[in-house]
């Protein structure tokens, strides 16, 4: 039994003391500012395009020239929806992230 306690204490003892010994090297981290992927424009404009392709589409008799003008009108749509957003809210497309520097 007190094989056991020594192997016990052992088993748990060293690590814990071990870290203390060891000489930790703290991580430094830096803050980095990135820009999201895409505009409020492109993304509203890709949008507004595909659901207005398809919308044309399905309303239109000749659904080719219907896909068409409603891609157009709706691409251009979403674009000046877009563009209104990025203006209103010009700092929304930046997030911080941390960085670690070795």
């Amino acid at each position: 039994m007190k094989k056991f306690f020594l192997i016990v204490a052992m088993a748990f003892g060293l690590p814990m003391t071990s870290g203390i010994l060891i000489k930790t090297n703290a991580q430094q981290c830096v803050v980095v500012e990135h820009k999201k992927g895409w505009s409020h424009r492109k993304k509203y404009g890709v949008i507004g395009a595909g659901a207005g392709a398809v919308t044309g589409a399905a309303i239109s008799h000749d659904h080719a020239k219907g896909a068409l003008i409603g891609g157009a009108v709706g691409g251009a749509s979403g674009y000046l929806l877009g563009r209104h957003k990025d203006r209103k809210y010009p700092n929304r497309r930046t997030y911080k992230t941390k960085k670690r520097v070795d």
